[in-house]
């Protein structure tokens, strides 16, 4: 969700001179020439070590705009581009119940009038292609409002505001709810998660105080859902910053009322006052998983310990950042996100996988820091080209490998692979990273194969530039950067006495299995 040196000229003559050196080096060690002045990073890699299971928790689900954008061709499209690269499982967007989705109207005696015709053609087309629903519960359909005037900055409007009947909201909710059981069936629909509102704790939610009339808000909402079945799932608080977990765990138990899993949403350029209550600069790589980890004490330390967590939005902008979202560093951020995060929460929602997204109005041209995988057009960022590698890691992770910029894993067929990466932050150039990879282990390696994503592969941004960055790309411009942001196929390399080097752009990240 969008949240809108100087230095002495003899430092500057030592700077370009240690530049020049470490550019030497690493070219020599590209070449395979001894290096005399910075060696390689070597990563020993035992391939029998002992592993623990790795599940592909940052692309289960994946966030996007709002609900009436699933019934385009477009969005659709670059749902099953995403199913296609991760296998994910579940999408949640916003504002299934506002009032273009058409649920909720009044007849002439004010009395409630329902209406499922686009609910049914959303989620039917959404299990079409075989992702479930995280159905998000907002906003305020207008004529069921305490507040008319509450309305959110957003291009499409939304009503913020709690409703002016508790009761007419229950009976919303059970009817919604029961309808789809009644459509999919209780053993498909207790499959889905039920999430109530979204970011309750900033500008999404005009209640007050904030805090008690969401938990009123939300115990509505879940014992409404229970009374459908038992069987399905209820959760929030879903909030911005990380915020409210604790006290929101705290208040269910005291209160009984059920909740099955928490949410909640970071973002890597947060601030630490607003995540943490702390002014500490923490850097944008470090933020969402300082969070996770926040998080996941909260729980364990609660009345609820074994409650599921999800992130239901995390990225590393919630600002319109093109060298950042748009760009080559998203590969590096993801990895070492994963490398973070591992253990500290059952599923993350990537937003968003589509910039097929209106929160800021129609969108304007492709790569303007939009949050998706996949510009307008359907042209594939670097972050699309990401994931699909990253995908390719195994289910079981070795822990025994001491890097900070690596991941090692094994796949149930006993394929090694092997995540690299060279973090830079956004705006500054880095000099390219060179590793080498000592295993030992192997039995008969068959082959190496290695998939890049950084300057020279998979990166459809240079394409756009030498085209002069078209505001509206033609259909023959579409095509040739579709084929520009293609990944690339993978290059076959040899292990040589048990060793593999490999040198890393800036910005640069590669996956090599070991067959």
């Amino acid at each position: 969700m969008s949240r809108f040196s100087s230095g002495t000229k003899y430092s500057r003559v030592v700077f370009l001179l240690a530049w020049a050196i470490l550019i030497a080096t690493v070219i020599r060690a590209q070449s395979g020439a001894p290096s005399q002045t910075v060696p390689p990073q070597t990563i020993e890699i035992d391939a029998t070590a002992a592993g623990r299971p790795f599940p592909h928790f940052w692309e289960k689900m994946f966030g996007s705009g709002r609900a009436i954008l699933t019934l385009r061709e477009s969005y659709r499209n670059d749902m099953r581009e995403t199913k296609r690269i991760t296998g994910f499982d579940y999408v949640r967007f916003h504002a299934i119940l506002h009032d273009e989705v058409g649920i909720y109207d009044e007849d002439k005696d004010g009395m409630p009038v329902y209406n499922f015709s686009y609910v049914d053609q959303i989620y039917d087309g959404l299990l079409k292609d075989k992702v479930r629903p995280f159905i998000e519960l907002s906003f305020m359909p207008k004529k069921l409002t305490a507040d008319p005037k509450a309305i959110h900055p957003f291009w499409y409007k939304q009503n913020v505001a709690p409703p002016r009947s508790w009761e007419i909201w229950e009976q919303m909710i059970e009817r919604f709810t029961r309808h789809l059981v009644d459509r999919y069936g209780e053993d498909e629909v207790a499959q889905w998660y039920f999430e109530v509102w979204n970011e309750p704790n900033i500008d999404f939610w005009a209640g007050n105080p904030k805090e008690s009339t969401y938990y009123e808000l939300y115990d509505r909402t879940a014992r409404a859902i229970k009374r459908v079945s038992p069987r399905l799932r209820v959760g929030g608080p879903s909030t911005a910053q990380a915020a409210w977990v604790d006290r929101f765990i705290r208040h269910a138990a005291e209160k009984n009322v059920p909740v099955d899993f928490v949410s909640t949403h970071v973002y890597g350029n947060d601030l630490s006052t607003d995540v943490f209550g702390t002014k500490e600069v923490i850097p944008r790589n470090q933020m969402v998983c300082r969070a996770a980890r926040k998080v996941f004490d909260q729980v364990k330390a609660s009345a609820k310990p074994d409650l599921p967590i999800i992130w239901s939005e995390y990225n590393a902008s919630y600002m319109n950042e093109q060298n950042v979202t748009d760009a080559l560093y998203m590969g590096p951020w993801l990895a070492d996100t994963i490398r973070q995060c591992d253990g500290l929460a059952e599923m993350w929602s990537y937003w968003t996988f589509s910039d097929v997204f209106e929160e800021q109005g129609v969108v304007k041209q492709p790569f303007y820091g939009g949050f998706g995988l996949l510009a307008v057009g359907g042209l594939p960022k670097p972050s699309f080209n990401a994931f699909a590698i990253l995908h390719l890691l195994g289910d079981q992770r070795l822990l025994s490998v001491s890097s900070d910029s690596a991941l090692v894993t094994r796949r149930s067929d006993g394929v090694l692979v092997i995540a690299l990466w060279n973090l830079v932050p956004p705006g500054e150039t880095g000099v390219p990273r060179s590793v080498r990879l000592h295993f030992k282990g192997l039995s008969g390696a068959g082959g190496v194969r290695m998939w890049r994503v950084d300057q020279e592969h998979s990166d459809v941004l240079p394409a756009y530039e030498k085209m002069g960055r078209p505001q509206y790309p033609t259909t023959a411009q579409l095509n040739e950067l579709r084929r520009a942001g293609a990944l690339a196929a993978p290059e076959t390399l040899t292990l040589k006495d048990g060793e593999l080097l490999v040198l890393i752009p800036s910005s640069g990240l590669a996956v090599i299995e070991i067959h």
